[in-house]
């Protein structure tokens, strides 16, 4: 499968938008392609993004190479008559007799025709994944759960407000009873009314609505949800964090298995991006100050030097 298929398409922009486009996700249900759902893609995407700290060439632009590296999967480095040794956003194909691709198929129209340069010989390739796939259904998934999760919390509360039925014998009873509420919503400490308002007993002549408020509020367990869903997306993606359903005593073993799950995909990750590093590296002559990735944050150790770690990690 080309990466065309998941709907990127050239000319790129400084935005992740043209790359990210067009990705299905895996939700059950679905939110996608409304406001609420992009605004938590962004917003997951570049949680994404913060893992590792880069070092790149000063010509190149790195909003383009790691949206284009996160949300295809890959990004080509090619050296080019015009423009040097750039990163560009490309297609794969051929295949060698471990069906690994032969060739990256660069289009750009900045660009002179279309480039077919071959891999690790012509131009290198940097890679998220051992499978060349991005992040966007995973991100897609997590938006889409903390969108639901948002619209749900955000319907309750307007459905829990107190509500009140008034029952009125005509237009000048019921709008008595509009100002009479205006007055008491608007905080006023006391209010006037007339006593056409009440029954013939003397009993009020409305009645609450919702009474049982405090049993249908559940937005707070919402909200608490949604951290939970983002709590697994920092563990899906090596962002360290930390169990929020505490128990009295946390034994080391579970520490140490919470770390393990925390580095998981982060170090996998990490192994391919460094492999595709170093070819580049390798190929074009870069040094390490000018081309790097590692863990953007890591504990210090008692010498003073970094542990190999990320933080929040045993």
């Amino acid at each position: 499968m080309s990466v065309l298929d998941y709907g990127g398409g050239a000319p790129f922009y400084y935005d992740y938008i043209n790359a990210a486009n067009g990705i299905v996700s895996p939700s059950t249900v679905h939110v996608k392609n409304t406001a609420l759902q992009m605004y938590f893609q962004r917003y997951l995407l570049k949680k994404a993004l913060s893992v590792y700290e880069w070092k790149f060439p000063k010509t190149w632009a790195k909003n383009y190479f790691l949206y284009v590296l996160y949300t295809w999967g890959f990004v080509a480095v090619v050296n080019t008559d015009k423009y040097g040794i750039i990163p560009q956003a490309a297609a794969l194909k051929g295949y060698d007799v471990m069906y690994q691709p032969t060739n990256a198929l660069i289009a750009n129209p900045l660009l002179r025709g279309i480039l077919e340069p071959r891999i690790n010989s012509q131009c290198t390739v940097i890679k998220l994944q051992p499978d060349y796939s991005g992040v966007m259904d995973r991100i897609n998934f997590y938006a889409d759960m903390l969108a639901l999760s948002a619209e749900a919390a955000g319907v309750n509360l307007l459905n829990s407000k107190l509500a009140y039925v008034f029952a009125a014998s005509g237009k000048t009873a019921a709008e008595s009873f509009k100002k009479l509420y205006d007055n008491i919503a608007s905080g006023q400490p006391s209010a006037v009314v007339d006593k056409s308002l009440f029954n013939d007993d003397g009993s009020p002549n409305w009645q609450i609505f919702n009474q049982n408020i405090k049993q249908t509020y559940i937005a707070g367990d919402v909200l608490e949800d949604m951290r939970k869903w983002e709590m697994a997306f920092d563990t899906d993606f090596g962002i360290p964090n930390a169990n929020t359903e505490k128990k009295e005593r946390l034994t080391t073993d579970e520490v140490n298995i919470k770390a393990v799950e925390v580095k998981t995909w982060g170090e996998l990750a990490l192994e391919e991006l460094r492999d595709g590093v170093e070819r580049t590296r390798d190929m074009f002559g870069f040094t390490p100050e000018q081309l790097d990735v590692d863990w953007r944050f890591r504990e210090e150790a008692e010498d003073g030097t970094r542990n190999t770690q990320p933080v929040g990690t045993i």
